[in-house]
Order: C-alpha cells, then sequence, then structure tokens
C-alpha cells in the first residue's frame, strides 16, 4: 500500500507542475506542446481532487487523535471526538477506495477511449471464415447491449457467409474499458456444416483492439504519406462502382498501410483509412508500455498480443473457456448472443487485484 500512496504523491506534484507550466507565456506560444501538457492535467484532474479530500480526512483526523489524546478519559469531550474519529476514519477508507478504482482503471485515460477492432480469420480454411462472422455478431450484440454505436470501416467476405477481415469502430462510454481484454486468438472446436463424417474441427480468429488516439497524441505529417485512390471492386471482380472512390494510405516512417473502400465517396474513405491508421500507430507507441507489464499478469490476465490463445468455444460440450482467469462457462449460445459480462467482470476483477498487488 506504500507505493499506492507514493504514486499518487508523484501524480500530485506533475499535476502541480503542469499546472506552473500551462500558465508560463512561454508554452502558450508552443501550441501543439500546450495542447498535449493540457491533456495531461485534464486527465489527472478527477484522481488529484479525490486524493486531495483523503488529504483532508488525514488532517482531521490527525486533528481528532490530538484532541483524544489531550482530553481526559471519559470526558464528553473526549466521547464526541472518538465518535467523529470513527465517522472520519470510514470516509477515508471508502476515499481511498475510490482512489484505488481512479488509479486501475486510469490506464493514460485509455479506458475512456472510443476504439477500432480488427476481427481476422486465422487457422482453419472456411471454417475459421464463418468463426470470425460469428465473433463479429456477438460483438454486435453486446456492443448494442450496452448502448454504443459501431460503423464498419472495411470488410472482407469470404464463402457462405464467413468473414476473412472485418475492421469495425464502437463508440460509447468507457469502450476500450469493457472490449481491451478481448485482444488475442480466439479458437473454436465444432463440426463443420461441411463435414459428413461428424468431425470435430479446431479452427482460430484474432482480434485487435486499438484505443483510437487524439490528435495531440499522434502527429502525423502530411509528407509521411502516400495515399493512393484506385477503384473499388467486389467479389469476383466485379466493380462496386465507377469511381475511383477506394483509397489506400501507406504511412512510410512505419511501414502502415491501410485500404477502405466500403464507401462511394473518396473522402469518406480516406477519413475513415486515417482514423485506422492512427489508432494502428498509436497501438506501436504504447507496445514498449505493455512490455513493462509483469510477468504475472502476462500470464494471468494476458499480454495485449493478438497471437496469445485467450479463449476456446466448444460446441460439442457448450463450453466456453477463458484461459487467462481458468473462466469456464457452459452457456454457448447465450455468449454468442453478446452475453459477455460474467467474462468481461471475471477479468476485470483479476486485473484490479493483480495491479494492486504491483501497486500501479
Amino acid at each position: 500500500m506504500e507505493r499506492f500512496f507514493e504514486k499518487l504523491k508523484e501524480k500530485k506534484e506533475k499535476y502541480i507542475a503542469l499546472e506552473k507550466e500551462l500558465s508560463s507565456p512561454e508554452l502558450l506560444s508552443k501550441r501543439e506542446e500546450y495542447k498535449v501538457k493540457a491533456k495531461e492535467y485534464a486527465d489527472l484532474k478527477e484522481v488529484i481532487a479525490e486524493y486531495d479530500r483523503y488529504l483532508s480526512l488525514e488532517e482531521e483526523k490527525a486533528g481528532l487523535e490530538k484532541m483524544i489524546s489531550e482530553e481526559e478519559t471519559g470526558s464528553e469531550y473526549a466521547k464526541m471526538a472518538k465518535k467523529e474519529l470513527g465517522d472520519v476514519a470510514g470516509a477515508m477508507e471508502s476515499k481511498k477506495k475510490d482512489l484505488e478504482e481512479l488509479l486501475i482503471s486510469e490506464d493514460g485515460g485509455e479506458n475512456k477511449r472510443n476504439v477500432i477492432m480488427e476481427i481476422r480469420a486465422g487457422t482453419g480454411g472456411l471454417e475459421a471464415g464463418l468463426f470470425a462472422a460469428d465473433l463479429y455478431k456477438m460483438y454486435t450484440k453486446y456492443i448494442d447491449k450496452q448502448g454504443w454505436r459501431t460503423s464498419v470501416i472495411s470488410m472482407s467476405g469470404s464463402e457462405m457467409g464467413g468473414v476473412k477481415e472485418i475492421i469495425f469502430s464502437v463508440d460509447g462510454k468507457n469502450v476500450f474499458k469493457h472490449l481491451k481484454f478481448e485482444m488475442g486468438t480466439h479458437r473454436v472446436q465444432r463440426v463443420p456444416e461441411t463435414e459428413t463424417s461428424g468431425r470435430i474441427h479446431t479452427s482460430a480468429a484474432t482480434v485487435a483492439v486499438l484505443p483510437e488516439a487524439e490528435d495531440v497524441e499522434v502527429d502525423i505529417k502530411p509528407q509521411d504519406l502516400k495515399i493512393d485512390v484506385y477503384r473499388a471492386s467486389g467479389a469476383g471482380g466485379q466493380h462496386v462502382n465507377v469511381t475511383d472512390s477506394a483509397v489506400r494510405i501507406t504511412h512510410l516512417p512505419s511501414g502502415v498501410i491501410v485500404s477502405c473502400q466500403d464507401e462511394r465517396s473518396q473522402h469518406k474513405n480516406k477519413t475513415k483509412a486515417m482514423r485506422v491508421l492512427k489508432a494502428r500507430i498509436f497501438e506501436k507507441m504504447q507496445e514498449d508500455q505493455r512490455r513493462k507489464i509483469s510477468d504475472v499478469r502476462k500470464k494471468q490476465v494476458g499480454s495485449g498480443d493478438r497471437s496469445e490463445k485467450i479463449r476456446t468455444y466448444n460446441f460439442p460440450e457448450n463450453r466456453v473457456t477463458d484461459h487467462r482467469i481458468n473462466l469456464t462457462l457452459y452457456n454457448l449460445a447465450n455468449i454468442l448472443e453478446g452475453d459477455l459480462v460474467s467474462i468481461v467482470e471475471g477479468l476485470w476483477e483479476e486485473d484490479r487485484k493483480l495491479r494492486l498487488e504491483e501497486g500501479t
């Protein structure tokens, strides 16, 4: 718990330093730097306000303890002070829990972000594409239940209604907080519709969950972009339209390439592609930070690596197992209908416990 309060003290020192910097005429003249520091300051504001309330309660507690020590035992003042001391101690404990939740959920403000989700068929051929489509349906149903909004950015279909790849945005309240643990390899075990011998096949699909970056966090210079436009085409090479509306953007310094052709408007396709590009570059920026996560958390909750096997959906046994927290549920149909609450809350709780143990 010492580390917990050390971290709060460090944050307050940073907050005070930022407050001083933001009032400096020199910084006001540096627009981009000012925007970055102003955002840092705003992100710290809530936790510092709660910490200040805790410190006020701590001062009140010390004052009451001094009063009790100076009063005669059994006096009315001593009795009143002891009662107040109990109330203050309870308020401090409650405030400490609030602070714990704020620090745990902070993640540099990531939990509050909207996300770009990417689902890709993995090993398993046609069956993997069908499973990727099932995952997309599962997430859209969960998203609807949360009251969030979703929009397809790009999609590449496969036979029998499957999906080779689908990229879509999710906008709403605390979206990344709810979806961040979905990143990784999802595995399915079932008898495919095309299987005549009844043999169970194992297939996989990968899910990426990218928190959306703000403009002040990802500086993309126009000269670093190569933008190609081309004619959008559908399955079998049939033209969707007769104009060069599809857009491919290459970020030259990082090599990240994003394409979008779902909209008829070149401008709309470019806007969608830029959202994905920023999210992918922001993810690269966060990789170093994720590598610092302790081995314990990597093992228990997951590293955030999309190649890591995180969950198995077993149709013959009506079972879903999340391997990171050894959680097994026998209600596969409900989960595919978007009932992910039990899994999400289990992952939250494990992450919370480990963060508190580490003082992060």
